[in-house]
């Protein structure tokens, strides 16, 4: 498994507000925005149901990351997918760090890893 996930009780727009509102809360900021569904729109004239990504950011634990294996940023930032399902619902999908950072060899990224995992976590509980 690459992520985990909470449907949240309120609109695409406010699902935005409210996971940048609780990122903060574990100290990350978003660095990127995409949405998804209006480049699509625009490249290929592809319509789909609201889709962003948003590119969270801690940058205490960023630059450990980086301490570690410069080359690191390659799996940066920890990314993070609001969508509108089918039905109506709103998805909050977080990735997962220690399957991403798993990849990296390093002393000390798994132990990091598993700490930005467990801010992430707290995030999603803020949001369930």
């Amino acid at each position: 498994m690459y992520g985990f996930s909470v449907q949240v009780s309120c609109g695409f727009d406010e699902a935005i507000d409210k996971v940048t509102q609780a990122l903060k809360t574990e100290g990350f900021g978003i660095l990127t925005e995409i949405d998804v569904k209006a480049t699509l729109k625009k490249k290929i004239d592809v319509d789909r149901k609201p889709y962003t990504i948003l590119g969270a950011c801690n940058p205490t634990l960023a630059n450990q990351a980086l301490n570690a294996d410069p080359d690191i940023g390659l799996l940066l930032p920890c990314n993070v997918v609001v969508r509108e399902e089918d039905d109506g619902t709103i998805t909050v999908a977080f990735m997962d760090p220690r399957a991403v950072l798993g990849l990296v060899e390093q002393s000390g990224v798994e132990q990091l890893a598993s700490e930005v995992r467990g801010k992430l976590e707290k995030v999603r509980d803020l949001l369930g």
